[in-house]
């Protein structure tokens, strides 16, 4: 097992600097961000130019690695890929195959995104639309020797009522994902908000699960009694905010981390566990971000096996 950290957190940052900054902290291997530069969301990360990416791009990507001692997991691209537009369902699917596409240049196994989902449509309906676009993409990247690995994160914020807005995020819609041919960027900080127990799910799918995120979650209850388990009816303009519960660097919330590794080891696991940092408390600045990224580092290196 590896220790990772996604490169999304340090989005004004180049990626040799990104690169530079997490060999000196100890990290191991990189999951690198790749959106395009104009695309729709706050928090986007270009550290790749996968659209224009070729072999030049490719070698140099491959010698600041080696010149760094880092690997490479995953590149990463969480997009809708059942947006309800079909113009930016389009575009998304284009991007994603570009990702594609530089992982087989660069000779990476996994791009990571998400299933997504359109929120006109039924749960129901919109599984049967998954299964008759999204084969073509496993397909894509298969015969490029890469895998698609989708995320269980909820993205509640893509919903207007505030649901999940990505159709991966419970062991159930798994097994319908996994006979798509997608594997699975495990992630326990999503789990433990919706009341699942993250430990109990790695056994039954570690044969799936090909690389994790680390990244942690803190719960109030006393918020909860307010609002419920779906959150706020009103958030004032930001869709992400619950109100009762928010994600925290590893360390700083209530994942049982000791556990997590464990288990991950006892059954097999020997991919990268991937520090994604969305840590309000320790954001807003590059300084506190990398303190943030320290405190994870701190967290689970003991955790791990040298």
């Amino acid at each position: 097992m590896q220790l990772g950290m996604l490169t999304a957190c340090l989005p004004q940052w180049t990626l040799e600097r990104v690169a530079r900054w997490a060999a000196d902290a100890g990290y191991e291997a990189l999951e690198v961000a790749c959106w395009p530069r104009t695309g729709g969301r706050d928090f986007e990360a270009a550290h790749l130019p996968v659209a224009s990416f070729g072999q030049r791009e490719a070698d140099e990507t491959r010698e600041l690695f080696a010149k760094h001692g880092l690997g490479l997991s995953a590149l990463a691209y969480y997009e809708n890929n059942l947006h309800p537009d079909p113009a930016r369902r389009a575009e998304i699917r284009t991007h994603l195959k570009h990702s594609i596409d530089a992982a087989q240049l660069l000779g990476v196994s996994y791009v990571g995104t998400f299933i997504g989902r359109d929120p006109t449509r039924s749960v129901a309906d919109n599984l049967a639309e998954g299964e008759r676009i999204l084969p073509e993409l496993v397909d894509y990247a298969g015969e490029r020797g890469v895998t698609i690995i989708i995320e269980n994160c909820v993205m509640e914020g893509w919903h207007p009522d505030g649901y999940p807005g990505n159709l991966a995020y419970s062991p159930e819609l798994w097994e319908w994902m996994f006979s798509l041919g997608f594997y699975l960027n495990w992630d326990p900080s999503h789990l433990t908000w919706i009341g699942i127990d993250p430990i109990e799910t790695i056994a039954p799918h570690v044969d799936r699960i090909v690389h994790a995120q680390a990244k942690d979650v803190e719960l109030d209850p006393r918020a909860r009694n307010r609002y419920g388990f779906f959150g706020k009816v009103d958030k004032s303009g930001n869709p992400w905010d619950m109100g009762w519960w928010r994600y925290r660097v590893p360390g700083r919330g209530q994942v049982d981390w000791p556990g997590v590794v464990d288990r991950l080891y006892e059954h097999g696991f020997t991919g990268t566990l991937s520090v994604e940092h969305e840590d309000p408390i320790w954001g807003g600045d590059d300084e506190r971000i990398t303190q943030g990224l320290g405190i994870a580092h701190r967290t689970l290196r003991p955790l791990i096996v040298g």
